[in-house]
């Protein structure tokens, strides 16, 4: 039992780890500045649109109630339900522009996923290279109650994908 715990001891100091910081390292690619604002010219396109298809619906609500004393039964439930459905296409367009598998989302995928890709390509050669058997992200919320600043290694990353400290 003891050599047991002896030689998990010797195997834990064994292990070579180090973190980076990835929020630092997508700020530093100006590509992903790029697809960034990309993404938000896309985001802000989708939202006017769905706010302008939200106008529309209030100004048919709108219509209805200074029109509703004219109006029969029958042609109040029709224009009600008109109104529920414009409701329901806005939402359902809302879901389909910004919901988990919508556009902006896919859209997301394409531009930062390659970057994203490029840059654990990128840790896993330098762990690889530099015989680290584990690389913690600083940015990611997993808890770091402390880190020696000898311990990132950001900069190297960065560094081998030929982008330069600013």
């Amino acid at each position: 039992m003891l050599a047991a715990l002896l030689l998990m001891g010797i195997a834990s100091q064994a292990q070579k780890f180090c973190y980076v910081d990835m929020d630092l390292i997508l700020s530093k690619i100006p590509a992903y500045a790029d697809a960034q604002r990309e993404l938000d010219k896309v985001s802000a396109g989708y939202q006017k649109e769905i706010e302008a298809k939200r106008k529309a619906v209030d100004d048919m609500f709108k219509q209805y109630q200074s029109e509703q004393v004219l109006m029969t039964d029958q042609i109040k439930q029709q224009k009600m339900k008109d109104i529920e459905t414009a409701e329901k296409e806005v939402k359902d367009l809302q879901k389909k522009k910004f919901g988990p598998d919508g556009e902006l989302f896919q859209k997301r995928k394409e531009l930062i996923k390659p970057i994203q890709d490029k840059i654990y390509d990128e840790i896993q050669k330098y762990a690889q290279a530099k015989g680290y058997d584990v690389i913690f992200d600083k940015s990611s919320g997993a808890t770091m109650l402390y880190a020696a600043d000898k311990l990132n290694k950001s900069d190297d990353i960065l560094f081998n994908m030929g982008v330069q400290k600013k």
